[in-house]
């Protein structure tokens, strides 16, 4: 049986998920950055999470050849800066941004709901996306409502 492209995207996007902004740093040393729905958590012995990244995107390569990046769990207040990660040249993504550096040396955006900074711990093929898996070396986490994305569009909980 063929499953059509369309229908997967559509049947996947019956799962709400939560929305982050994964960083690094290229060899130049500048920072990259994109939105990411596609996180989760691996194991907690050792503290392991992982997130997916389009083989053909053009940050793909400095997060595959940097020793580690970050993740910003984003609240539902940061829609535009969602968006800005997901369409804006890299260099406008960064504009204004408040981001500190820790231990991997990635860029850890500020004011998210929650921030992991991780050693890049392996990469695995998932077809069309590479499957990064990072070792999380610090992190930092606060109260809020989560930014989330269902059925192609942003939501946020209701009652919670």
């Amino acid at each position: 049986m063929t499953i059509d492209k369309r229908a997967f995207r559509d049947a996947m996007g019956c799962f709400a998920t939560g929305i982050c902004i994964a960083s690094t740093v290229d060899p130049q040393g500048q920072p990259v950055g994109i939105t990411v729905n596609s996180f989760t958590s691996v194991s907690l012995a050792p503290p392991l999470v992982l997130f997916c990244i389009d083989k053909r995107a053009e940050s793909a390569p400095a997060f595959l050849s940097a020793p580690g990046f970050a993740l910003a769990v984003l609240d539902a207040g940061h829609q535009d800066l969602s968006t800005r990660f997901a369409v804006a040249d890299q260099a406008s993504r960064w504009v204004g941004v408040e981001h500190s550096i820790w231990e991997s040396g990635a860029p850890v955006l500020e004011n998210g709901l929650a921030a992991m900074d991780c050693q890049l711990h392996g990469v695995h093929d998932g077809g069309d996306h590479h499957i990064l898996v990072g070792r999380v070396l610090r992190l930092s986490s606060r109260a809020g409502a989560p930014l989330l994305y269902y059925r192609g569009a942003y939501a946020t909980l209701t009652g919670a």
